[in-house]
């Protein structure tokens, strides 16, 4: 398939902001993806070489890639960094330069989407001596070889920034809409028009395609499936020992009385642990273990393999449990930030492992020897896990847990959750199935402090004085699911420290943010600039208050950085969604969260 093809379906999505018309646009190019050439034709489509779960990544900062376009197009780097600086954008400087390009192109061949994709999956693989150089001419013989236009996409793909505002939830509807039914777009009005039946339908459908997604992650697959096997194939769709799947998400209540209101009488109550999500996988005698966004983090918690072997009677299956970190010394659990580092680390693996250990606790059973159980009653799944799973504290062990109806036991077990140095306790129907990658009444949380917020950084800006060395205020931004759109929601520099000496315990010091960030940056306009958006933090604040100043039409009043959020990448963030939820709750109580 032409990569110009994939190339026009971007510009056009990049030109409205219209979301019914990019699904219907999108919807019509599906159509027409020779199923051969499906799944890196869907990668591409939304700006990646890798699917989300893959730890893989192209590697190439932004000053590697002003270097390869000066290779590429024969201009001066100076050059190139005026046309960056006046656009603030390198894929449109890719576009400008390949405009009047000076280098020689008598062997250039016309682009195809495979070209493209196994050029840039080769960037992923190098290592070695010579790897800088080897990954330029990699892109060099694409961009000698692309129009202006598949220039500018070329750079942004590898930059990981494509700029054209598609989430998944414009292509699960794309997917309904090309396979699974007449949608009745007004092409001319750019509107759909539907019934209540229509509407109750059209709602289902895009239900059974999210459902696929949530099992595979892998776009390509559900695609192929909606074209070849129509909405039945997408029901028959199921787990895949080794495949990561989304997690279940849970709400905030308010209370113990609010969350019994919820999830009905009586219902489980479990420790809310302080540590990182862990999907467990086996199949065929391998163990891998992923985070909550989707990162293989196998290698960093051998200790975990070794007692996943050894102490879970099963050969093939998939569990959902949180990794929480306890002192050796006291044997009390210790908050998230001091075992974070070893989300990331690649090297002394052992030593770290005994210097922060880990105990795993399990709340959850997904698939057992082959057998989806994500439709079993929680109160059977969590049987089936106590059969399944030989005890010892802090190694190994079942999330603590009381069943009750009673709001004093309740409270009790609560208090008890928080004396263990815990974050609060989770809530959950007994009778509920478990739904991945969704917020639903099947369980929820309740914590004594407010609902913070995971945020992604999007841009900086240089700090002045004493801090003018380091980036020390952060643009903040929430994510819309249905566009792929980060919106800010405001800036944040407190909470960060300025000496290494005082960043114990997890703290995080205006050093360490600017050394991460700054291979991230992809523009910069006086002391303002903006970053990929790669970094996750997790955010208090005093309120939520409306604001025009910022995309999102919120502002975070009084923000303060938390911690870093190593095992969330961008698209866990909260939405924009979820803000207007908490601002809703925030005003129906009469005051700030």
């Amino acid at each position: 398939m032409r990569y110009g093809d994939v190339v026009e379906v971007y510009e056009q999505l990049a030109k409205t902001s219209k979301r019914l018309e990019k699904t219907y646009l999108l919807s019509q190019f599906l159509k027409i993806i020779p199923v051969a050439e499906m799944e890196h034709v869907l990668l591409l489509v939304q700006g990646r070489i890798f699917p989300a779960w893959d730890q893989r990544v192209i590697g190439m900062a932004t000053q590697l890639v002003v270097k390869t376009l000066a290779l590429s197009s024969g201009a001066e780097q100076d050059v190139i960094d005026a046309i960056w600086q006046k656009t603030g954008d390198l894929g449109e400087t890719a576009f400008q330069l390949a405009g009047k390009k000076r280098q020689a192109t008598l062997f250039a061949q016309e682009l195809t989407t495979k070209k493209v994709f196994d050029n840039l999956r080769k960037l992923a693989t190098l290592e070695g001596m010579g790897v800088v150089q080897a990954k330029q001419q990699l892109v060099v013989e694409l961009l000698t070889s692309a129009t202006p236009l598949e220039a500018k996409y070329l750079v942004r793909t590898v930059l990981e920034d494509l700029r054209v505002g598609l989430g998944e939830g414009t292509l699960r509807d794309a997917i309904a809409w090309a396979f699974l039914t007449d949608a009745p777009y007004d092409v001319a009005k750019k509107e759909l028009t539907l019934d209540d039946a229509q509407r109750e339908e059209y709602a289902k459908l895009m239900g059974d395609v999210q459902y696929a997604i949530n099992l595979t992650n892998d776009l390509a697959t559900v695609t192929r499936t909606a074209k070849e096997q129509g909405r039945a194939g997408l029901q028959n769709i199921t787990l895949n020992a080794q495949t990561p799947l989304k997690v279940m998400l849970y709400p905030k209540a308010q209370s113990i009385a609010d969350a019994f209101e919820i999830v009905g009488k009586p219902a489980a109550f479990e420790y809310k642990y302080d540590g990182f999500r862990m999907q467990i996988h086996k199949k065929e005698g391998k163990v891998t273990i992923f985070t909550r966004s989707l990162e293989d983090v196998t290698a960093q918690f051998p200790e975990v393999v070794k007692l996943v072997q050894e102490r879970i009677k099963a050969s093939t299956f998939i569990l959902d449990g949180e990794a929480v970190g306890f002192d050796v010394k006291t044997k009390k659990y210790v908050a998230f930030q001091n075992i974070s580092q070893r989300i990331k680390r690649k090297y002394d693996i052992t030593e770290l492992a005994a210097k922060l250990p880990v105990e795993l606790n399990l709340f959850d059973v997904i698939s057992l020897e082959g057998k989806n159980l994500l439709q079993e009653p929680f109160s059977e799944r969590r049987k089936i896990l106590l059969t399944l799973l030989d005890q010892e504290p802090f190694k190994i062990r079942l999330a603590e847990q009381v069943i009750t109806d009673n709001d004093a036991d309740a409270e009790a077990f609560y208090q008890r959750s928080l004396a263990a140095g815990n974050e609060g306790i989770m809530v959950k129907s007994l009778s509920g199935a478990y739904v991945p990658g969704a917020r639903v009444g099947q369980g929820v949380k309740v914590k004594p402090t407010m609902e913070t917020l995971d945020v992604v950084i999007v841009g900086a800006e240089w700090g002045e004085g004493k801090r003018g060395q380091w980036l020390a205020t952060f643009i903040i931004a929430v994510r819309d699911p249905d566009t792929g759109e980060l919106l800010e929601i405001g800036r944040v520099g407190t909470g960060f420290k300025e000496k290494e000496e005082e960043a114990v315990d997890g703290g995080v010091t205006f050093q360490k943010m600017t050394d991460v960030l700054r291979p991230l940056i992809v523009s910069t306009e006086g002391r303002v600039v903006m970053v990929q958006p790669k970094l996750v933090l997790e955010i208090k604040y005093e309120e939520i208050q409306a604001s025009p100043t910022y995309g999102s039409g919120y502002a975070l009043r009084f923000p303060r950085f938390v911690r870093l959020r190593e095992d969330r990448g961008p698209e866990d963030v909260h939405t924009i969604q979820d803000v207007e939820q908490l601002y809703a709750g925030q005003r129906s109580r009469g005051k700030g969260i």
